[in-house]
């Protein structure tokens, strides 16, 4: 079976979405990205900074309610759904609720193909790209980048704070053609 989804994991500023669109451009078949911002924008205002919403705190943390989780919920079947229709999927995403995190995800794609890649970035480099940025809260990458892989397992690491999307995406892509060959893991 050909993998289905390639789960990106990493914190704030990390990379992933550089390595999602990288990924795009070196894998021979069409990809659909989405990801936690994805969902994020995709909800009213009135869904952020509220107690059952998500909330931004100034020192970058983040807070995840009851009603951010049932649109969640929501939202992680349908991108199953989507993978399961047939389409190639990236997930670009930002576990803070670590292993538990992992978990809700493999329960709904239980059946599919699923590659997990934990995307790593030293903190001082990720809090120099949100600096560079300039759209995140400051903080948010530094208190991320090794808190989103505490507890979760991959099948691939890849670290961005000396190599390049081009080369990380380079990378998984050939972990993709060596487990589809029934060739040895490539490591990272």
């Amino acid at each position: 079976m050909a993998t289905q989804v390639i789960v990106l994991n990493g914190g704030s500023s990390s990379g992933k979405s550089g390595i999602a669109r990288c990924l795009q451009a070196v894998l021979p078949e069409p990809w659909l990205t989405v990801g936690v911002d994805t969902l994020v924008e995709a909800m009213p205002a009135s869904m952020q900074d509220t107690d059952g919403g998500i909330g931004f705190a100034a020192d970058g943390g983040v807070s995840i309610g009851p009603r951010f989780r049932a649109l969640e919920a929501a939202w992680t079947a349908g991108v199953a759904a989507m993978a399961r229709a047939g389409a190639r999927v990236i997930l670009d995403e930002v576990f803070l609720g670590q292993a538990e995190s992992q978990l809700r995800w493999e329960k709904e794609l239980v059946g599919l193909d699923v590659l997990w890649v934990g995307v790593r970035c030293e903190a001082a480099v990720a809090a120099g790209r949100e600096l560079a940025r300039g759209d995140r809260i400051r903080g948010m990458a530094e208190s991320q980048a090794e808190l989103v892989h505490q507890g979760v397992r991959y099948d691939l690491e890849v670290d961005t704070s000396r190599t390049e999307s081009l080369e990380c995406a380079r990378r998984i892509a050939a972990h993709l053609g060596a487990a589809h060959l029934g060739a040895a893991r490539v490591d990272g």
